[in-house]
């Protein structure tokens, strides 16, 4: 544990952590429960609401039907090791005394190595597609003069066809920064 504080303590020094810090972070399964719940949640949240969702999560049971030791058993180690080496890392901001825990912009570094938060679930490139055959089809009938579109001009049809793809990538980052599904994604893998 000191050489992984040590190693911490190094990367806040840093802006980005090292793939091996990101992993090591990840290692633990309560702490990769905890991730998730900070980033669905993306807010300032109770230690004890936390606690209470990894518990449910592990035990593979709701929050409600959870059975005292099994919150003590999450509770004792998310507040002795990895709530610790989240703070310890930059990830999150810990307030002990008011057990508040706020995710900081570091959090968003898991997304890619979960491959969780940024899964499309909207087929995306089919909208890409859709809107890049649109562009041809607008430019060929431009291009051989066909009535209706031929009233645009190039530069009114090039600028319509950036606007639009500028609006569909705006659109698809925020989706996927801001679509975290309800439960980690390891409660429900089908790798086998």
């Amino acid at each position: 544990m000191k050489v992984f504080a040590e190693t911490m303590n190094d990367s806040m020094n840093r802006t980005e952590l090292s793939q091996d810090q990101v992993f090591e972070v990840l290692q633990s399964m309560r702490r990769r429960y905890a991730v998730h719940y900070l980033r669905r949640e993306n807010c300032r949240v109770d230690f004890s609401d936390m606690t209470d969702h990894v518990a449910a999560w592990e035990y593979n049971t709701s929050p409600t039907d959870l059975l005292s030791e099994q919150r003590k058993r999450v509770y004792v180690s998310l507040y002795q090791t990895h709530i610790p080496a989240l703070a310890e890392a930059g990830i999150i901001d810990y307030n002990a005394e008011t057990g508040k825990i706020q995710p900081t912009s570091r959090i968003h570094v898991f997304d890619d190595y979960l491959n969780v938060f940024t899964r499309p679930t909207l087929p995306w490139n089919r909208y890409y597609c859709g809107l890049t055959l649109g562009s041809v089809l607008l430019f060929t009938a431009i291009w051989v003069h066909f009535y209706p579109v031929i009233v645009l001009s190039w530069f009114v049809a090039i600028l319509s066809v950036l606007t639009a793809f500028g609006m569909l990538s705006a659109t698809h980052y925020w989706y996927t920064q801001n679509t975290v599904p309800e439960t980690p994604p390891e409660l429900h893998s089908t790798d086998d």
